[in-house]
């Protein structure tokens, strides 16, 4: 295993904590800017990181971008009220995803506590980016949650291998008379409609 180079006299360089994007932007992981954000970014890692560790069916991958969408779907009709802004944040719900990748739930329980606040603060600069909340009202996360976990069921059925009582143990039951039929897209469709999707949202008019 290499070791950080060293110079006689001096200490070891720090490890690296930044990563170069193809927008040319360099963001620095521990400290994120929001000016270091952009959604081109955003969307071209969202649709090339794998739901589900990449165990699903179909030829091709069911990305974090498709899933997205399907949640701000969802959450339109859980809260047909909402505003375009509060649309926004189910649709970048999962966006620190782009540069951390889609962790399953039980392996962010395992690395514990530091790992979420890692997430909270790459989140909360990705919405400051895009002028939402920081830190959104703990209602409309109940809602997103809510979006979340039933595309999730779907998702387990559908793609990853579940069977219904399984998904119903794990999940619970979707809404009655909610039915969804999901088909993972190749990469560049789902990015490009990611994109679109958020352009339409983050436009006022």
């Amino acid at each position: 295993m290499a070791t950080p180079r060293t110079k006689i006299g001096s200490r070891p360089e720090a490890p690296r904590a930044w990563q170069r994007m193809l927008s040319g932007r360099r963001l620095d992981l521990l400290d994120p800017s929001p000016l270091d954000i952009e959604i081109e970014d955003i969307a071209h890692g969202l649709s090339r990181v794998a739901r589900w560790n990449g165990q699903t069916v179909g030829a091709h991958a069911f990305s974090v971008a498709q899933h997205s969408m399907i949640v701000e779907e969802i959450c339109r009709k859980l809260a047909p009220g909402w505003d375009k802004k509060r649309r926004l944040l189910a649709l970048l719900h999962d966006a620190p995803e782009y540069v951390i990748g889609d962790m399953i739930s039980p392996f962010k329980a395992a690395l514990g506590l530091d790992y979420k606040e890692f997430e909270l603060k790459l989140e909360s600069a990705i919405h400051l980016r895009f002028g939402l909340p920081a830190h959104p009202p703990a209602a409309i996360k109940a809602v997103i949650k809510r979006a979340d976990i039933i595309c999730a069921y779907f998702e387990a059925v559908q793609l990853a291998g579940f069977s219904e009582a399984e998904a119903k143990r794990f999940f619970g039951a979707p809404p009655r008379g909610m039915a969804l039929k999901i088909k993972p897209a190749p990469v560049s469709d789902v990015q490009e409609a990611f994109l679109k999707r958020f352009r339409s949202l983050i436009d006022p008019a």
